[in-house]
């Protein structure tokens, strides 16, 4: 990409670049790390459903369980995949608890 291409798209949006090359080239975080003064309501609306389902289930709960709970056609693989995605990004950030069995719980 041109440095006059990269210039116009950043004037056009608010400074990202997209498409730029790198890591860390200014893009936005969707699931931002779980900190002290981020709300829930940062996520967006899916992993807010996703963190609800978890809490209801008030203890260790599978992908399987959860995808249930959201309505997922659990007999296909594949739609449970981009779910487990999700649910290991949550915990990456902070958010979840993945324990040693593949189940996840919320943190306190």
């Amino acid at each position: 990409m041109a440095a006059d291409e990269r210039a116009a798209r950043r004037r056009a949006g608010n400074g990202r670049v997209a498409g730029g090359a790198g890591g860390g080239s200014g893009g936005v975080r969707l699931v931002p790390d779980r900190a002290s003064g981020v709300a829930e309501s940062a996520l967006p609306a899916d992993y807010q459903r996703i963190l609800a389902v978890v809490r209801q289930a008030g203890g260790p709960v599978a992908t399987r369980a959860v995808g249930e709970a959201l309505g997922l056609d659990t007999g296909v693989r594949g739609k449970l995949e981009p779910l487990r995605g999700k649910l290991t990004k949550l915990a990456d950030r902070g958010w979840l608890h993945k324990r040693g069995d593949g189940k996840f719980t919320v943190r306190p």
